[in-house]
């Protein structure tokens, strides 16, 4: 079975190569093609994992060396995959969601022009992904990395006639150099460390490791993981990433790239164990987006930029479950699952919405579009549930899951983790009631566009629906299904390990609380968007809302702290380059031409200065040698 992991990657990855260069002769077909590669991906990871169910927990892993790329003496990079446990939950998600999302794609994109790149593009993202989670090492990991970034570059900047579309590609792109620059230094540093690139000997090798070492290396990861998962703080090209096509968000944001970040941290999860301060940073990192986000999204008009707020925070909560270690692995995996389901969803339900509103986003000017989208507001509205935890829906079980495990963590750091959690759990369901409010219920709110176009909202077509209608499925009970006799923890726990930790609080206290939250949050946003009609311009609102319908101020601070001090910083070192450098290297220059200059008026050509230069050369010996012998 072995010998089929490369047609996971190989699949998507022809697509994309026939798509991309076979030009316009496949522009009919080629949204088919690639739409049945990715299918077939799928079903070639749902036989390896009927294959892998068939065996015993620890006998799952499966390998596949394809060749080495440079073999030389003390240094050996293969090109190999390994399929475990953590591996192909990726790949079925990867794989499925994004064949939902192909599927979508096909009725989203009918009119635009170049929907056969776009499809390779699709493709091309999904190769890549499937080979940062199925490398066997950390470098043929970074191929895949690399090449997710690329991918994304492509695709949030398709419409590349918009200048924010551009703008919004490049800025991701350049984020996102900053955490690849992290990864590179921590590959580099495990081979010094370690002497190979492998999963396996690395992660065996960490108790061997000083912590120092380990920490270095835990702190390059988290900054690979910031970046990719849009965590604080790399965060500020999520919301712009907005500016490609709706199944763009959708495939980013749910299935693909926000998640590497969490796989790496996870994958790693032996070097974190053996270095507590920086995992200590991960889960700080974790609990600050996951309220970043989350007071992002509570002041979005901009229902796709709502929506990438939603998923900065619920990354939050995967990668502070990571930053737990064992206690919290699973469940960080558990809720990224889940939330592959209900954000792919959500995000599916607002490019409907847009595709029945002539792509307007505001949803000030929505309203009441429940009448008028049946089968979108319903999919949307269980995947709505499901993000807040409403009970027995699959947020209900993984976010949970995380609150208890931030409590388990014992002492002062689990009672501030797990509060932050609360906290984030009435934030959520405050944002997400508000969205739902705003687009389906009231009155209608739209008006004509400057050419008079009143918008005539309609039910989007079944290319379109039935993979909101699959998703919706899944936000109800996929987790249910993982959490009923710890199925996915034990499923997992080969890979990752599993520690129950001592939580100061029953479960049944935690969940009650988790409730009283999400109570508290729906009740909030319904007596603010509810009660009363939501009026078509935004008012001006507190300082907080002002600050977070500006992202909370990240661009700001980035611009002053790392555009106009990069300015400065260069500004600085041009000045001691020309002053320093280039004044010691042209002063010396011109001591040496000086001189030089004046040596060589001694050389006349005339006799008699040379015989007066020898003369006055001997006397100067002569004198020299009479005066050592006196000494």
């Amino acid at each position: 079975m072995e010998n089929l992991i490369a047609l996971l990657v190989a699949a998507p990855l022809l697509g994309a190569a026939v798509l991309l260069c076979g030009g316009r002769r496949l522009d009919k077909a080629g949204h088919w093609l690639g739409t049945v590669l990715a299918a077939a991906s799928f079903v070639v990871g749902v036989v390896l994992f009927a294959d892998m169910l068939g065996k015993g927990a620890e006998d799952r892993a499966l390998h596949q060396h394809l060749f080495s790329w440079i073999p030389v003496e003390g240094f050996q990079a293969d090109i190999a995959f390994q399929l475990d446990q953590l591996s192909m939950t990726f790949v079925l998600l990867i794989t499925g969601v994004g064949t939902l999302i192909h599927i979508y794609s096909i009725g989203y994109m009918e009119h635009d022009e170049r929907r056969r790149r776009f499809f390779g593009y699709l493709n091309l993202f999904l190769a890549a992904m499937l080979i940062l989670v199925i490398a066997d090492n950390y470098l043929l990991l970074y191929v895949g990395w690399e090449g997710v970034g690329l991918a994304s570059y492509l695709l949030i900047g398709f419409w590349q006639h918009k200048p924010s579309a551009a703008t919004a590609a490049k800025k991701a792109f350049l984020v996102n150099r900053v955490g690849d620059v992290g990864l590179s230094i921590a590959i580099m540093l495990m081979f010094t460390t370690f002497g190979t690139f492998a999963f396996g000997p690395v992660l065996e090798a960490t108790g061997d490791t000083s912590e120092g070492k380990l920490t270095a290396i835990g702190l390059m990861l988290l900054l690979a993981a910031c970046g990719k998962s849009a965590q604080v703080p790399l965060q500020s090209w999520l919301g712009d990433a907005m500016e490609g096509p709706t199944p763009v968000s959708a495939l980013i944001h749910a299935a693909t790239m926000v998640t590497a970040g969490v796989y790496l941290i996870v994958r790693s999860g032996a070097i974190f164990n053996g270095a507590p301060d920086a995992q200590l940073v991960v889960a700080i990192v974790g609990a600050v987006t996951l309220i970043f986000g989350a007071i992002v999204g509570c002041a979005k008009d901009d229902i796709k930029k709502a929506l990438a707020g939603s998923t900065m925070s619920q990354i939050g909560y995967m990668i502070l479950a990571a930053g737990l270690g064992p206690i919290g692995y699973a469940f960080a995996i558990m809720h990224l699952v889940t939330h592959g389901f209900f954000k792919a969803g959500l995000f599916l339900g607002a490019g409907s919405v847009m595709h029945g509103m002539n792509d307007e986003v505001d949803m000030r000017k929505y309203g009441g579009l429940r009448k008028y989208m049946p089968v979108t507001f319903i999919t949307f509205g269980l995947g709505y549930l499901a993000i807040i935890g409403f009970p027995g829906l699959s947020g209900f079980f993984s976010k949970d899951k995380i609150i208890e495990a931030a409590f388990a963590k014992g002492g002062t750091e689990g009672w501030i983790f797990g509060s932050v959690a609360l906290l984030g759990a009435a934030i959520t369901a405050f944002y997400m009631t508000r969205v739902m409010l705003m687009t389906f219920f009231g009155e209608k709110r739209w008006q004509p566009d400057a050419e008079g176009h009143e918008p005539h909202p309609h039910e989007s077509p079944k290319s379109m629906t039935v993979p909101m209608i699959v998703l919706a499925v899944g936000s109800v009970f996929a987790g249910g299904f993982f959490a009923i006799g710890d199925r996915f923890v034990n499923w997992l726990e080969p890979v990752t390990g599993y520690d129950h930790g001592h939580s100061p609080l029953s479960v049944a206290t935690v969940t009650g609380a988790t409730v009283v939250a999400l109570v508290i949050g729906v009740a909030i946003a319904w007596g603010m968007y509810g009660r009363k009609p939501v009026p078509a311009v935004a008012p001006r609102g507190s300082l907080l809302t002002r600050a977070a319908r500006r992202d909370l101020l990240q661009d700001d601070f980035n611009h002053v702290v790392l555009v106009r001090g990069g300015e400065h910083l260069t500004r600085s070192l041009v000045y001691v380059d020309h002053s320093l450098v280039d004044g010691v290297v042209n002063g010396t220059a011109a001591s040496v031409g000086g001189l030089s200059g004046r040596l060589r008026k001694l050389q006349n050509g005339y006799a008699r200065s040379y015989a007066v230069s020898m003369f006055g050369g001997a006397a100067v010996v002569i004198a020299a040698t009479l005066l050592m012998r006196a000494v």
